[in-house]
């Protein structure tokens, strides 16, 4: 006992670390955190907000918040048919900042689809994905599949009637995958249809396996953007020097000031737009028209024009060919240079008008004057409504492919540019057309 007591006097003896000295050891750790995750210096030209659009950081910011706000929801949400929709209603109506805190959640999922898929498209533009960064590439557009993976499964959570229909067409969706479809929406739903197997599944997807693969991928994204030495930049002649500054500060008061004015925003906006619920859930009564959810409108309306072996087959090429873009573009001189070049700017800009005109155009004279499976009555629906459509698809995109690099006498590299402005375009009207101009029986209507 008196060796304890000698030893606790001594302790109490001992100079205790100031305020100061804490201060700074908290700062150590918080400079060293930040070091981790960014070079030690980085290139002045890489700080313009119009070179990275700081789309990474900020798509970081919605996930942080997403996974954040979800752990918050956990508390309050009821994983059953009987109890989610009304879980969700006492959140919103009892509990003190649950109406806001959903709509954090709801929102930041929302915007991280959407500055994710925009991030990816900064690195194509800007050839970030070339020199030795093929790998990193690929991680990208498997955290855009997660990311759209994470917002179809919290989709079904609040049981009302806009997610389980939309769920209901999403899952259907799945089938037409070929030999691998069936299995997957038989996995998600546990079953053949959308009920408390479904939701269940969702749920322990949606907040166990997600997250801990979109956390394990973002740290490798991050470790393999260090690793092939920092955001790519153009290439510099011999000799020539780039100016370096410090990550602290620079750097970081840059993105602390972003972070500050985004949630801000963020939260203003999820005040005043709650995130929708519906009435609850009813499968016998679906409403018309049931739409996907809006990030799958376009496959949707992609549908209602072929075969839906054809539909899937054709986002599929076009995905499996941006993963491949690397070995295809290979040209490394261009990159860090926004559309490889003026010219490339010029096509780039040729490929949206190109979609503005040709989209629409052909989503009417298909839906008002084209019926091959009527015009060719001797071939099987597959295709004349599957095969023949997809071929000519893909033979529209190589005519463009070889117009653009013929009219503006492109490098392979500036046609790409082109080609891939119009397929992402192109995306964006099929998904326009199919939230505000399906109406009922997914009829074309004017939205006013």
């Amino acid at each position: 006992m008196a060796e304890q007591a000698t030893s606790l006097k001594n302790r109490s003896l001992r100079p205790q670390p100031s305020p100061s000295d804490r201060r700074s050891r908290m700062k150590a750790v918080a400079n060293n955190l930040i070091l981790h995750l960014h070079p030690t210096q980085i290139p002045r030209p890489a700080l313009k907000l119009t070179y990275t659009w700081g789309l990474g950081g900020i798509s970081t910011l919605w996930a942080f918040i997403l996974i954040l706000s979800g752990i918050l929801l956990m508390f309050r949400y009821d994983a059953s048919v009987e109890r989610a929709y009304t879980s969700i209603q006492f959140l919103e109506t009892q509990i003190p900042f649950g109406s806001l805190l959903r709509s954090l959640h709801h929102w930041s999922g929302n915007l991280l689809l959407i500055t994710t898929f925009l991030h990816l498209m900064r690195v194509f533009y800007n050839g970030g994905f070339k020199k030795g960064r093929a790998t990193n590439w690929l991680i990208g557009i498997t955290l855009l599949l997660l990311v759209v993976t994470f917002n179809f499964t919290g989709y079904l959570l609040p049981w009302d009637q806009l997610a389980f229909w939309a769920v209901t067409v999403g899952t259907s969706l799945l089938n037409y995958i070929p030999i691998v479809g069936g299995v997957i929406s038989g996995f998600l739903l546990g079953g053949t249809e959308v009920g408390q197997n479904a939701l269940r599944n969702f749920y322990a997807i949606h907040v166990s396996l997600l997250p801990a693969t979109l956390i394990l991928l973002m740290a490798y994204h991050f470790w393999r953007i260090r690793k092939d030495g920092g955001i790519s930049q153009p290439e510099r002649a011999k000799g020539e020097k780039v100016e370096k500054l410090t990550t602290i500060p620079y750097l970081v008061q840059i993105e602390v000031t972003a972070a500050m004015l985004l949630i801000t925003t963020l939260f203003l906006w999820a005040a005043q737009v709650p995130a929708p619920l519906e009435a609850l859930a009813n499968p016998a009564h679906p409403p018309n028209p049931a739409k996907a959810a809006w990030y799958f409108m376009g496959l949707q309306e992609l549908l209602l024009h072929m075969h839906p072996l054809a539909a899937m087959l054709l986002p599929g090429i076009v995905l499996f060919a941006i993963a491949a873009l690397p070995y295809w573009d290979t040209r490394s001189s261009d990159i860090g240079i926004y559309f490889r070049s003026k010219k490339g700017l010029t096509i780039a800009i040729t490929g949206v008008v190109f979609s503005l005109i040709l989209v629409p155009l052909l989503v009417l004279v298909d839906e008002w004057w084209i019926d091959l499976p009527l015009m060719l009555p001797f071939l099987s629906t597959l295709i004349s409504n599957g095969l023949i459509p997809l071929l000519l698809s893909l033979g529209g995109l190589a005519i463009i492919y070889y117009f653009l690099r013929g009219i503006f006498s492109a490098t392979h590299s500036e046609a790409l540019v082109g080609l891939f402005t119009f397929v992402t375009f192109s995306l964006f009207i099929l998904t326009l057309i199919g939230v505000f101009f399906r109406g009922p029986n997914m009829a074309l209507v004017m939205p006013f």
